[in-house]
């Protein structure tokens, strides 16, 4: 199972329709989701700005690549659910939030080892950033 993390805290999963991977999409959306490995091609993004929700894959949580993905998805005018899968660390959750990602899926064991408290600490992620510091 996996678990969903927003900025108010755990949840579970309320997208239905599935999730098919970039090859897989068809030439107009059907109401499902697409998968994302986190080593996407930022030319393959702009056919994107119509999925219903897109999730990016996180392999490790030293891959950031998936943070670049969802920050170009957003200028390129993508307004869909965008969420992060995968190895994404309660301390990155601010980086997720500021970079276009609406929620984050964890497994149960990441779960465990950083409970919803942690999780929450970093959800005031609009305020809490050296950039609003020295804004003043």
């Amino acid at each position: 199972m996996s678990v969903i993390v927003t900025d108010r805290g755990f949840t579970t999963d309320d997208f239905t329709a599935g999730f098919v991977g970039l090859g897989e999409k068809a030439a107009n959306d059907c109401g499902y989701g697409i998968d994302l490995p986190s080593d996407t091609s930022p030319d393959a993004l702009a056919d994107l700005t119509q999925a219903k929700m897109i999730r990016i894959d996180f392999p490790s949580s030293a891959d950031g690549r998936g943070f670049t993905l969802a920050a170009l998805l957003r200028r390129a005018g993508y307004q869909g659910r965008l969420r992060a899968k995968g190895h994404v660390l309660a301390d990155q959750y601010a980086m997720a939030r500021r970079s276009g990602f609406d929620e984050v899926e964890i497994d149960d064991a990441l779960a465990t080892r950083q409970p919803e408290d942690q999780w929450l600490y970093r959800a005031d992620w609009q305020n809490h950033h050296y950039q609003a510091r020295l804004r003043g």
